[in-house]
């Protein structure tokens, strides 16, 4: 509980410093901007800053996966089973963009096998092996609250990871994607602060 308590603390820190967003936007409506992205190259010019980007993401989001059907899977509300359905779709999709990217530039997709090498990036995943384990072995409502604590300090990760490509990146196309990371992970956080507060 108490590191449910530090999470949620943080993730409200964040979101109140992302200034005033409005707060009707749909939160998977990021779905339709995915799905055109991918009908697009990421053309131009690009820097190593945004090759990490990717590289980071696609390890990042695979791990979330993993969190997400379990969610998915084991949920025991109603709201969670969605919310956990639809970040999968999602990411799955922008997993699979973002490797397209990459193979077009002709770089490999899978360079980071830690993902703490960058750490001094931001690249610190917010999850651990064991962690996730934990997941796994949870059940009921210990397993929601793992779950929501879980997803929130990792989304968080994704959004500090989209923030700092906004300064670093070159390629128009991904800083494009991760606006709509950035964007779509806060509007996550806050739909699972709520529910975590229910």
């Amino acid at each position: 509980m108490k590191r449910l308590l530090v999470t949620l603390a943080a993730a409200a820190a964040l979101l109140s410093g992302c200034g005033s967003r409005p707060a009707a936007v749909p939160p998977l409506a990021v779905s339709q901007g995915i799905a055109e992205a991918d009908a697009v190259t990421a053309a131009g010019p690009h820097n190593d800053f945004d090759v990490m980007f990717l590289q980071m993401m696609i390890a990042h989001q695979q791990q979330g996966l993993q969190m997400l059907r379990l969610g998915e899977q084991k949920g025991v509300r109603e709201e969670v089973v969605d919310l956990a359905g639809a970040i999968d779709v999602v990411e799955a999709e922008e997993v699979r963009t973002m490797q397209r990217w990459l193979q077009a530039w002709k770089v490999p997709q899978t360079d980071i096998t830690d993902p703490a090498v960058h750490a001094a990036h931001g690249g610190r995943p917010a999850t651990g092996p064991e962690e996730i384990q934990a997941l796994r072995d949870a059940s009921g409502a210990d397993f929601e609250t793992k779950f929501l604590n879980l997803l929130i300090a990792h989304q968080h990760n994704a959004v500090e990871l989209a923030q700092q490509l906004a300064t670093t990146g070159q390629n128009v196309t991904v800083k494009q994607l991760a606006e709509r990371v950035r964007l779509s992970r806060t509007q996550q956080i806050k739909q699972m602060l709520a529910l975590a507060a229910g």
